[in-house]
C-alpha cells in the first residue's frame, strides 16, 4: 500500500493500490531493495544487515543516499510543521516508483507556473520516461481522479485531460516527483515529472457554455423576482348599464363597499355616462355618497380624541422617564461626593465618570424634546386655556419651587409672543412713513410719536424679560442647592447614628478582647474605650446640634469603628508606639482579610486619637504610630 497525503485547505487524499510486498523473512532481498534506494540495509529493530555497505554503490546513480530515519519513510513519524503544508511521501505502483523531491531544496522558489485558464480541465505533464507508456499514465494521475482524454507525444510529455476541474489541483501536487520504472536505472527508464495548466479549447468551450446557463439561471430568477414584486394591476372598471347602476347604488351605501364603490362612481362620471334617462339615479347615488361625510367626520374626531389621548399618555411617560433620569443622576452626583468618591479606584471613578456624562445628555436631550412638546401645545391653546393649565400644574404640583419655575416660563413665553408682536407693529409702522414721507402732515407726527412710544415699551419689556430670565435662573439653582442640602443632612444624620450604634458594639468587642489578650492591661483598656467613646458620642452630639457645620464622620462603617477601638486598646499598653506591620499583624489573628493599606488610612483619618512619629538614628529610623486620644480631647 501506499500513500499520498497533502492539505489544501480543507481536502485531503489518500490514494492507495497494491503494491508488490517483499518478504521480511529474506534479509538479502531487504538489504538489495535498501541499497537501490541508496540507504544502509538495516533491519526493522534498527540493526545493520550488511557491515560492509559502500554508500557509493547505490542502483540510482544521481541520487543523494538518504537516511532511513528521514521523515515520510515510514521508519520515523514525520514532524508535524505549520510551515510545510504538502506532506510527500514515496508512491509505489504496481509498475514504477515516484520519489519526491529532495527535502533539502525546499528552500529553493517553486517552479513556475502558468495561469490557470478558466475552466481548466487539462494539464500538461512533462519529464515523463522515453520507455513510459499510455497505460502507466493513467496508473499514476489515475488515482488523482476520473481521465477523460489522454494525448501523448512522442516525445516525454502528454496532456492529460480529466473530468472534473478539483482533479487538476490534486495532478498539480504530483510535480517534482522523480520516476522510476521498476527497479531499473536506466535514464530512459527515470525522469522528473512536471506538472503545470494547459489551456485547451473544449475546456474554454464547456466554460463558456456553463456560464452561459448561469446568466440565463440569473436573468430568470430577477425576472420571477420582479414579478413575485410587482403590484397587481387595478381590477377593470364595469361599463355602465341599469343592472350595474342598481348594484352599485345598493354598495354605495354600505360603509365597507364605499371606497370601491366611488371610485366606479367616479370613473362613470370621467365617462360621460350621464344623460337625461339615467340623470335621476346619478343624482341618488351622489346624495348617498353625501351621506358618508358625517360618518367619516365622527371617524375623524374619534381618532383625534385616541391621538390625543395618546400624546397624554407619552407626556405622562416622558415625565416619568425623566424623573427616572434625575435619580439616576443624583445617584451618581452622590458617587461623585468625596466621602465615597476616594474610596474608588482610577479606572472606576473614569468609568462613573463617563457613566455621569453620558446620563446628563440623555435627560438633557429628553428634557429639550418634552419642553417642545409642551412648547407646541401652549402655542395652540388660547389664552384661558393657558391660564387653566397654569392653575392645573399649581395644584398638581407637590414642589413650590418647580410650580414657581413653571409659571416663570410661561410668563418668558407669552412676554416673547408680546415682543414678537410689538416689532410687527414697529415694521408695519416703518412701512407705512416710507410710503407717505413726500407728504409730511400731522399723521406723520402721530406716528413719530406712536414710534418711539413703542419703541420704548420695547426696550422695557427686553429689560423685563432679561430679568426675568435671571430671577428664573437664581430659583432654579437655589432649588437645587436646597435639595442637595436636604440630601446632604440626611446622609448626616444617617453616619451619625451608625457611629453611635458601631461605638457601642465595639465597646463590648473590646471588653471582650482584653478579657481574652490581656488580663492584666483590663482595668487600662475599660478606661480608653470609656474616654473614646465619651470623646467620639461627644463628638457625635456636637455635630448633630450642629450638622451643616461639622465635616462628615471620619468613620464610614461598623468595621472601621472596631478596629479604631481595638487599636486604641493595643496602643495604650505599647506607650513607645508600635509601627504598622506589628499593628496589622496583631489585627490579622482576628481577620485574615485586614489590609496594612486600609488600616494606615484609617489611623490618618484619625489625628486626633493617633500620632505618628520617628524613632532611631540613621539606619534604625521608623515610623511608629501612638495613641494620642488623651490629649486630642483636651484640644478638641
Amino acid at each position: 500500500m501506499f500513500l499520498l497525503q497533502y492539505t489544501d485547505g480543507n481536502r485531503n487524499m489518500t490514494m492507495a493500490s497494491n503494491s508488490m510486498t517483499m518478504p521480511m523473512s529474506d534479509p538479502n532481498a531487504w538489504a538489495t531493495a535498501m541499497s537501490n534506494l541508496g540507504m544502509p540495509p538495516i533491519s526493522m529493530n534498527g540493526q545493520q544487515l550488511m557491515p560492509d555497505f559502500d554508500p557509493s554503490l547505490g542502483l540510482m546513480t544521481g541520487i543523494a543516499p538518504m537516511n532511513p530515519m528521514m521523515p515520510g519513510l515510514g521508519l520515523a513519524p514525520p514532524p508535524l510543521s505549520q510551515d510545510a503544508p504538502v506532506v510527500k511521501e514515496i508512491i509505489h505502483c504496481k509498475s514504477c516508483t515516484l520519489f519526491p523531491p529532495n527535502p533539502s531544496l525546499t528552500d529553493l522558489p517553486p517552479p513556475v507556473t502558468r495561469e490557470r485558464p478558466p475552466g481548466c480541465k487539462t494539464v500538461f505533464v512533462g519529464g515523463l520516461p522515453e520507455n513510459a507508456t499510455e497505460q502507466l499514465i493513467v496508473e499514476v494521475f489515475g488515482q488523482c481522479g476520473d481521465i477523460a482524454a489522454i494525448r501523448k507525444s512522442k516525445k516525454n510529455f502528454c496532456h492529460i485531460r480529466f473530468a472534473e476541474e478539483f482533479t487538476v489541483d490534486k495532478a498539480l501536487l504530483l510535480s517534482g516527483y522523480r520516476i522510476r520504472l521498476g527497479s531499473s536505472t536506466d535514464k530512459k527508464d527515470t525522469g522528473r515529472l512536471h506538472v503545470d495548466f494547459a489551456q485547451a479549447r473544449d475546456d474554454l468551450y464547456e466554460w463558456e457554455c456553463r456560464q452561459r446557463m448561469l446568466a440565463r439561471e440569473e436573468r430568470h430568477r430577477r425576472k420571477m423576482e420582479e414579478d413575485r414584486l410587482r403590484p397587481p394591476s387595478p381590477p377593470p372598471i364595469v361599463h355602465y348599464s341599469e343592472h350595474e347602476c342598481s348594484e352599485l347604488g345598493d354598495k354605495i351605501k354600505d360603509d365597507n363597499k364605499f371606497p370601491e364603490s366611488v371610485r366606479v362612481l367616479l370613473t362613470w362620471l370621467e365617462r360621460g355616462e350621464v344623460n337625461r334617462r339615467n340623470a335621476n339615479n346619478f343624482y341618488s347615488m351622489i346624495q348617498s355618497s353625501n351621506s358618508h361625510i358625517r360618518r367619516l367626520m365622527s371617524e375623524k374626531s374619534q381618532h383625534e380624541k385616541e391621538m390625543e389621548e395618546a400624546k397624554d399618555k407619552f407626556k405622562t411617560t416622558m415625565a416619568a422617564i425623566l424623573a427616572q433620569f434625575e435619580q439616576i443622576v443624583s445617584v451618581f452626583h452622590a458617587a461623585s461626593k468625596q466621602k465615597a468618591w476616594d474610596h474608588f479606584s482610577k479606572a472606576q471613578r473614569k468609568n462613573l465618570d463617563m457613566w455621569r456624562k453620558q446620563v446628563e445628555e440623555i435627560r438633557n436631550m429628553h428634557n429639550e424634546q418634552l419642553m417642545g412638546i409642551r412648547g407646541e401645545e401652549e402655542m395652540e391653546m388660547s389664552d384661558d386655556d393657558m391660564e387653566d393649565l397654569s392653575a392645573t400644574n399649581s395644584k398638581d404640583s407637590e414642589d413650590s419651587g418647580v410650580s414657581q419655575a413653571e409659571a416663570l416660563k410661561e410668563e418668558n413665553d407669552s412676554l416673547r409672543c408680546q415682543l414678537d408682536a410689538y416689532r410687527n407693529e414697529v415694521e408695519l409702522l416703518k412701512q407705512e412713513q416710507g410710503k407717505n414721507q413726500p407728504i409730511r402732515s400731522e399723521e406723520d407726527n402721530t406716528h413719530s410719536q406712536q414710534l418711539s412710544f413703542l419703541q420704548q415699551a420695547l426696550q422695557g419689556m427686553q429689560k423685563q424679560l432679561l430679568r426675568m430670565r435671571d430671577e428664573l435662573k437664581e430659583r432654579e439653582a437655589e432649588l437645587e442647592k436646597s435639595l442637595e442640602d436636604k440630601q446632604q443632612l440626611k446622609n448626616q444624620i444617617h453616619n451619625l447614628k451608625a457611629g453611635l450604634h458601631n461605638l457601642q458594639t465595639t465597646h463590648t468587642l473590646q471588653l471582650e478582647t482584653l478579657k481574652r489578650d490581656d488580663r492584666g492591661s483590663e482595668q487600662s483598656a475599660n478606661q480608653v474605650s470609656d474616654v473614646t467613646a465619651s470623646s467620639v458620642v461627644s463628638c457625635s452630639q456636637e455635630k448633630e446640634g450642629l450638622p451643616e457645620k461639622n465635616p462628615p464622620s471620619p468613620v464610614h462603617s461598623e468595621r472601621d469603628a472596631l478596629l479604631v477601638g481595638i487599636i486604641s486598646t493595643f496602643l495604650n499598653v505599647h506607650p513607645f508606639g508600635a509601627s504598622i506591620e506589628y499593628i496589622c499583624s496583631y489585627l490579622q489573628r482576628l481577620d485574615t482579610k485586614i489590609n496594612p493599606g486600609e488600616v494606615e488610612a484609617l489611623l490618618s483619618r484619625l489625628p486626633c486619637t493617633f500620632r505618628q512619629e520617628l524613632t532611631g538614628v540613621g539606619a534604625s529610623l521608623e515610623k511608629r504610630w501612638n495613641f494620642c486620644g488623651f490629649q486630642g480631647i483636651k484640644s478638641t
